[in-house]
């Protein structure tokens, strides 16, 4: 069933994030994973069939082969839910997870191996990227001589700016600013390169950390096609933005409207819809070897 909102009677709602809706269970959360979709920065009205599945499981994928860095989840198999959530199984069951209540850090954890979106625009500019000097002549798409770390700040509506790594520490503390960078740097380089053996190249990602228990966790998600540009590594090509396992079908339908990319957000065609959502079930399959 395709899931645009998730109500659950008895159990209180939290919040609704664009695609996400966390539910309080006392000691832990529940985080579900609709199937809404969002582009520059407006909720579409349609579901893609499949697309929270998609999410949380590669994120359980991940958190799980990435266990080097602490997280925040409890559980990811619907069975071993507590009874009193039972009952919703048909809403929850492969779209959600019961996670620790960490608190979450006020700064959004990028990491960029190649050169492209917001990083691309700013180069041409002025030859960085978040302020970071980058060699002259780099084309669009190109990897980066190492990997680099661009934080920003978490905006609940609207875009994330980009902060540099002097605010980054101010608004951190040193000590959490330079963990959280490292485990950035490292997360993205072991699920790049796990990601390379399987035809994918992980352009740039971003994490979200969290405290709990006075300790620094990996929370929300983690490497899905939500939060990083995955392309396809047989298509890949510098001096062009290869296409995406993500919303690449969506953003390109949306730019050739005349929208004015205010809510409300038009409909999308069925056919974009349907692309979209098999572009996501790849994204699933490749990483993780089988069919969701």
């Amino acid at each position: 069933m395709d899931v645009l909102e998730c109500n659950l009677s008895g159990i209180s709602k939290l919040r609704s994030g664009k695609v996400r809706e966390v539910f309080d269970l006392g000691e832990n959360l529940l985080l579900v994973a609709t199937d809404r979709i969002s582009a520059f920065d407006c909720i579409l009205p349609n579901a893609i069939p499949r697309k929270g599945e998609v999410l949380t499981q590669i994120s359980a994928f991940w958190f799980e082969k990435l266990d080097f860095v602490p997280n925040h989840v409890i559980a990811t198999d619907f069975k071993q839910f507590p009874e009193a959530l039972q009952p919703f199984e048909e809403i929850l069951s492969g779209r959600s997870m019961i996670v620790k209540k960490a608190t979450p850090l006020p700064v959004e954890c990028v990491a960029r191996g190649y050169l492209v979106g917001s990083g691309w625009k700013e180069y041409q500019e002025s030859g960085t990227v978040c302020g970071q000097d980058l060699p002259a002549g780099l084309r669009l798409g190109d990897k980066l001589p190492e990997v680099i770390f661009t934080p920003a700040t978490k905006a609940e509506t609207g875009h994330d700016e980009n902060i540099s790594w002097k605010e980054c520490r101010a608004v951190l503390g040193d000590e959490i600013a330079h963990q959280v960078k490292k485990w950035t740097i490292e997360l993205y380089d072991h699920g790049a390169a796990y990601a390379a053996q399987r035809g994918i190249i992980v352009a740039d990602t971003k994490f979200e950390f969290g405290i709990y228990d006075g300790e620094v966790v990996l929370i929300d998600e983690c490497l899905t096609p939500d939060s990083s540009r995955f392309w396809p590594e047989s298509e890949y090509q510098p001096g062009i933005s290869p296409p995406s396992f993500d919303k690449q079908f969506v953003r390109d339908y949306l730019e050739g409207l005349t929208w004015d990319k205010q809510p409300p957000a038009p409909k999308l065609p069925e056919e974009i819809v349907k692309k979209t959502s098999e572009k996501y079930l790849e994204a699933y399959e490749r990483l993780a070897g089988r069919a969701l």
